[in-house]
């Protein structure tokens, strides 16, 4: 191996014979959780570490089993190409691997902020990211490059539907993990879109923990002369301070709390000591002696120097190698490991693309429809930033770690950081009340779940051998570095998602989707049907450029109704997708000319026998041979349905886990055909998608 220097003969080895990071790792992972209740009541120590700037795609998208770059239920375009390929110029860009190591690259930092941000959202449409945040944005990770966090992915529980809670930059996303919004009534110095750092008034959660007597502390670098001015421990050193990520210093009651008093003491001081030589060592002083101690207190937030937080240019590498150190203190006391919950996740996407549209309120009834109120989730625009929704913003990393967490898991429900909130409300409100955090929107509080459906508190995994991998050979080297220089490769090809499926926790969601054409008017009419326990928010994309997209959220037990007006836009075919949490996808393509196909079909569910049944009804004129193509079996269905005839047909989904794709196409109109997709929950952990896996040929 000549010419390959340590650090890269390391990693590429995968640090085999240095399975011990460390050995007590191992140890901790050998006793069992603290299940005293089994209930979330056995947790003790809740910490958030939040690193910055990457989105789910740009880092996960090749892992094993989530939904990245295999995801069969993509959305597209209306000319039907996904959003992966993303327009450039007069071309396209697919996602590209700058280099052979993008972990220990010092990649570019694209834009950020409310206006590229939405720009390339737009308006849902998701195709303007190249021109607003340049070629970066569409880089990407393997696990070559990201071997510790995709061995913390294999051992505990990954996020794959979590987005960052704001369509922009850090400090609005950080406000709703400490607060639940940005101040969105316009009361206390808000809203706050940008990272403007004037200073706030509204409540943070903090001050309600404190309120309710539970224990709290943020950890971070105390840095050396803390600026006067406002900027709490940020310095032009990257590797002291806390970067300004302690965002609770943006509000006037803790910047004029007294020393001594709480809110100066657990939030204002610097809670890490670092030598005046920077040793990457002395990080952590204070939090190992915590945990050593059993002095961790019950919620903790860890905030990171600037070249420790993977925002770039600074890698991937040296923020892997920080984590190391938290979940390396954790493990030095199998007792506090034993109580204890670790949320790893980042505040935004730093501008790197993610495939998945997220979920946003209608701003207005041409956007869709709502049965929540979107009471305070519309920003109305101020003289150098559009109007829009809040967010929910891009999808971003989040692992979960903990003994209720083990065994590789993938949770899919919807989350976005004032979900860590609702974590600390699931496991302390019950005593508390006044814990309940009012700032949380009717919307996002609908639309967004508590994180306590990635865990098992009654029955945690059982021990198994885990290995991570070392990261010694990526600690700092105390230097800044220049941005690479990126060049896209001529020939480009959709990144290959790692074979195989992981296994996937219960979430609570029962969705479905009904379209009916009206041949007297040229319409379409699309019925959303919610029969599970989590409110569900639609996304629904037009085959006609003119349709804008539209977004439909519905709450359990309840249906919204919406149309699309075929023939008044000039045109007679129809092509409509909706797309719901977990690969739920319902397409119906035709047209509304006399002649064309037109068949109703329903879609039904059995929980308790996985099994799915369609009822085809022909409600056109003329007779039609009716097939339905199984994506998974690879089975096909097929009759001949007179004119008001009708045909059923039942599916057994156990032996795919309960994943389902069925296509229904005409054989006398080749333009007709519908596709149902998903997953059927039924309370019961499962496997992730075996089509999304690899694992079944494309059909």
């Amino acid at each position: 191996m000549q010419g390959t220097d340590r650090r890269t003969f390391l990693k590429l080895m995968g640090m085999p014979a240095l399975a011990a990071l460390p050995l007590n790792l191992n140890r901790a992972l050998a006793i069992p959780a603290n299940n005293r209740t089994r209930t979330i009541a056995d947790v003790e120590h809740i910490i958030f570490l939040m690193q910055e700037n990457r989105s789910f795609d740009h880092y996960f998208g090749t892992l094993r089993g989530v939904r990245g770059f295999g995801d069969p239920t993509v959305a597209k375009f209306p000319g039907g190409e996904p959003v992966w390929r993303q327009p450039n110029g007069s071309g396209y860009l697919l996602p590209f691997r700058p280099t052979d190591d993008v972990g220990a690259t010092f990649l570019p930092d694209p834009p950020h902020g409310w206006s590229d941000t939405h720009a390339a959202w737009n308006a849902g449409k998701y195709d303007r990211w190249i021109p607003n945040k340049g070629i970066v944005t569409m880089t990407y990770h393997t696990r070559k490059d990201l071997p510790y966090q995709y061995a913390l992915a294999d051992a505990f529980t990954i996020c794959d539907n979590y987005f960052c809670s704001l369509l922009g930059p850090t400090d609005p996303n950080r406000y709703h993990m400490w607060t639940g919004w940005v101040g969105n009534d316009g009361a206390g110095g808000g809203p706050v879109i940008t990272n403007a750092e004037a200073g706030y008034d509204w409540h943070t959660y903090p001050e309600r923990l404190e309120q309710a007597g539970i224990s709290w502390k943020i950890y971070q670098d105390i840095g050396v002369g803390l600026d006067a001015a406002g900027y709490w421990g940020w310095t032009e050193d990257p590797y002291i301070g806390n970067y300004g990520d302690n965002s609770l210093l943006y509000f006037h009651q803790y910047q004029n709390a007294l020393a001594g008093t709480p809110l100066a003491e657990k939030a204002k001081t610097g809670t890490n000591i670092l030598a005046l030589n920077r040793d990457p060592e002395r990080l952590m002083d204070i939090f190992r002696d915590d945990v050593q101690q059993g002095r961790l207190p019950q919620v903790s937030w860890i905030v990171a120097p600037e070249s420790y937080t993977e925002h770039p240019n600074w890698v991937p590498d040296v923020g892997a190698w920080y984590v190391s150190q938290v979940i390396d203190i954790l493990a030095s006391n199998p007792d506090v490991f034993s109580k204890t919950v670790l949320f790893i996740t980042y505040d935004e996407e730093g501008g790197f693309f993610d495939h998945l549209v997220p979920p946003t309120p209608p701003a207005s009834r041409s956007q869709g429809l709502s049965t929540v109120p979107i009471t305070n989730e519309i920003y109305p625009g101020d003289a150098g930033h559009a109007p829009g929704p809040y967010g929910l913003g891009i999808r971003v990393p989040t692992i979960v770690v903990s003994p209720w967490s083990k065994g590789g898991w993938v949770n899919s429900q919807v989350f976005d950081h004032t979900s860590l909130i609702r974590f600390l409300e699931a496991r302390f409100a019950g005593d508390h009340a006044n814990l309940i955090e009012t700032n949380i929107t009717p919307w996002r509080r609908a639309v967004v779940g508590d994180l306590t459906t990635a865990f098992d508190f009654r029955k945690p995994e059982a021990w198994k051998h885990i290995v991570l991998p070392s990261t010694e050979t990526f600690k700092p080297d105390l230097e800044r570095h220049p941005d690479e220089v990126l060049n896209p490769p001529a020939d480009q090809a959709l990144p290959q998602q790692e074979r195989g499926v992981r296994p996937a926790r219960a979430i609570p969601y029962s969705l479905n989707a009904h379209a009916a054409v009206n041949p007297l008017d040229g319409s379409v009419r699309i019925d959303f049907a919610n029969w599970g326990a989590a409110t569900a928010a639609f996304h629904v994309r037009s085959a006609n450029a003119v349709d804008a997209p539209r977004t439909y959220t519905v709450e359990p037990e309840q249906e919204l109704s919406d149309t699309w007006s075929v023939l008044t836009i000039g045109a007679t075919e129809y092509g409509l997708s909706v797309h719901g949490p977990n690969g739920f996808l319902r397409t119906f393509k035709g047209g509304v000319a006399a002649g064309r196909a037109r068949l109703d079909v329903g879609v039904d569910y059995d929980e308790s026998s996985h099994t799915l049944s369609l009822l085809i009804a022909n409600e056109g004129a003329q007779s039609a041979t009716v097939r339905v193509l199984d994506r998974y079996a690879g089975g096909r269905a097929e009759q001949r349905i007179a004119p008001g005839g009708w045909m059923s047909e039942h599916w057994s989904l156990a032996r795919f886990y309960g994943w389902y794709q069925l296509i229904i196409t005409v054989e006398e109109d080749p333009g007709f055909e519908y596709r149902v997709a998903g997953h059927l929950e039924n309370g019961h952990d499962s496997m992730t998608d075996p089509l999304m896996g690899g694992l079944l040929h494309a059909r």
